[in-house]
């Protein structure tokens, strides 16, 4: 009877212990992130779901009522049977939540694991009844297991880190001795990829580029791609640093020692994670990378944004230069003039101190997009390329590298995707470009995350530029959904054009009933993938 049920319940973990070190990893081994979640509404789902208060019931109950036995074991054999099933069917459907196979999730793993294999041939000593309850409450603890496995191993991987760490800064500073490679550090809330990208791809124009790749903004990140890839052949390594903590872009400063520093935008997207707007500032804010330059360093910042000019107006000591869509507010080194957005790309002048300008002509959506092009423009000027040079490197940039793609999806609506990843400032500028679009509108997207005390405001300041610019609005999260249906009622939208969703078919059939030929969806965040495939031609 029990090895029945052992089997089912043993496979049910294997389900479990995958999804939770998804989870850790999804949120960066980051105790806060990680807890973050948990005041979401996904989160709280986890935790109160149906199946697992069920289990907990049983498991009350039979400590209660031990001669309830057999209902139990029928009851739980059911939800065991029914969980299993869905597991399988998720395989088949390839929708089960699992880690990147990395040699971190390969050892927490197979101690998980061992730790299950090992408990249950621990019980199989007890009688049938304490078994049950044992298997009972391992289930219910499996994400405390878990966590306090991945939390237990911590301390070891941080000495492998701190190796790691160590070397690329000892290889980087033997590069840097034979052949001087220039490194350039980008940081900010938001822009940091995308800005990136068009850097690396001018600058290739002229020089032998390194830059870190997509998703490697971490300390451990940035280190890899030292070891792995940077050659005494590079003259240029570009690497951008993320970080959720106070201090971390320091530390990424002591190991890579940038000669130049870019800040590219600054919101409260981190900030219930840095537990402070001066956390904040400190690192995505730019303070720390300033602080690193060296004397005859260069700090570019975002004229357009007020943290950036805080920042630009704080550091006098240093060589700093900035960048702006205009040049009425600030007095930039370089601005842009005569922006036009279109469906496909942008075109603008771009003008600098000297008078000289130069017409661009873009393969990217949204204005945006002008404003991380210009602080590319402004670097790769002060590299000693020519506005001639920039231009024709600038033919070579995909709209992919920018964040923001357009597609021709099934039955003739456009897609916009913009499902890389979702932040306020980057909510609004989408909005602004899909306004471009001349038929019906309509967004998909998920509630923000960790914005702290400001995203109630947030929200149903989104809710209201929804309205402005779009006729259907799907909201895929339920946390601050109701701020954000206020803000779009608040500003015209009828109610019923605001819906809560997260099943990919069930969004997939309302935006095909809403849209026809020639209408438009915005793809905003990190949405279903099988809506993407579902809208995809």
């Amino acid at each position: 009877m029990f090895t029945l049920i052992s089997g089912l319940w043993f496979i049910w973990e294997l389900k479990c212990v995958l999804f939770w070190l998804y989870l850790w990893q999804l949120k960066d081994y980051h105790v806060g992130r990680f807890a973050d979640h948990f005041r979401t509404y996904k989160g709280k789902k986890l935790i109160f779901d149906f199946a697992q208060i069920s289990k907990i019931v049983l498991l009350i109950f039979f400590l209660a009522a031990g001669d309830l036995f057999i209902y139990i074991f029928s009851v739980l054999f059911l939800i065991y049977l029914a969980e299993v099933v869905l597991f399988l069917k998720g395989i088949f459907t390839r929708s089960v939540k699992k880690p990147v196979r990395t040699l971190k999730i390969i050892f927490l793993s197979a101690v998980s694991f061992g730790a299950v294999i090992l408990f249950l041939a621990l019980i199989f000593r007890l009688n049938d009844s304490f078994q049950l309850a044992a298997i009972l409450g391992f289930d219910i603890l499996t994400p405390l297991i878990v966590s306090a496995i991945v939390l237990l191993f911590q301390p070891f991987f941080v000495l492998i880190r701190s190796n790691t760490l160590k070397k690329a800064a000892e290889k980087l500073e033997r590069i840097k001795a034979l052949s001087k490679v220039k490194v350039i550090a980008i940081t900010g809330s938001y822009g940091k990829t995308s800005t990136k990208e068009f850097l690396a791809t001018i600058l290739s124009k002229k020089y032998k580029v390194l830059k870190t790749n997509e998703h490697q903004n971490s300390e451990i990140g940035v280190a890899k791609c030292i070891l792995n890839d940077l050659k005494p052949s590079h003259q240029i390594f570009i690497a951008e640093i993320g970080a959720y903590n106070k201090g971390k872009v320091k530390e990424v400063c002591s190991i890579i020692k940038p000669e130049i520093g870019i800040v590219t935008g600054v919101n409260e997207q981190h900030l219930a994670l840095f537990g402070s707007l001066e956390n904040l500032l400190s690192a995505e804010g730019g303070e720390e990378l300033a602080e690193a330059l060296p004397q005859n360093g260069l700090l570019v910042v975002n004229g357009d944004n007020k943290y950036c000019l805080d920042l630009y107006h704080k550091i006098k000591d240093k060589n700093r230069k900035i960048y702006s869509l205009g040049n009425k507010i600030v007095d930039a080194d370089i601005w842009a003039d005569d922006i036009e957005v279109s469906k496909n790309y942008v075109s603008f002048a771009a003008i600098d101190r000297a008078k000289e300008f130069m017409n661009f002509n873009v393969r990217v959506l949204g204005k945006q997009n002008v404003q991380n092009l210009l602080g590319a423009i402004l670097i790769a000027k002060e590299l000693g390329m020519d506005f001639g040079q920039i231009a024709e490197a600038c033919k070579s940039i995909s709209q992919k590298q920018a964040g923001l793609v357009l597609r021709n999806g099934r039955h003739g609506i456009y897609v916009v995707d913009s499902s890389y990843s979702a932040n306020p400032d980057g909510v609004f500028a989408d909005l602004d470009y899909f306004s471009v679009f001349k038929g019906k509108r309509a967004i998909v997207m998920p509630c923000l995350i960790e914005l702290g005390e400001k995203s109630a405001v947030i929200h149903e300041r989104i809710g209201r530029k929804i309205a402005e610019i779009c006729d259907l609005a799907i909201i895929t999260s339920k946390d601050k959904f109701d701020e954000i249906k206020k803000g779009a009622v608040a500003s015209g939208m009828p109610e019923k054009n605001i819906i809560l969703c997260d099943k990919a078919q069930d969004i997939y059939s309302a935006i095909t009933l809403f849209c026809k030929s020639g209408d438009a969806v915005l793809l905003e965040g990190r949405v279903p993938q099988e809506l993407i495939k579902l809208l995809s031609a």
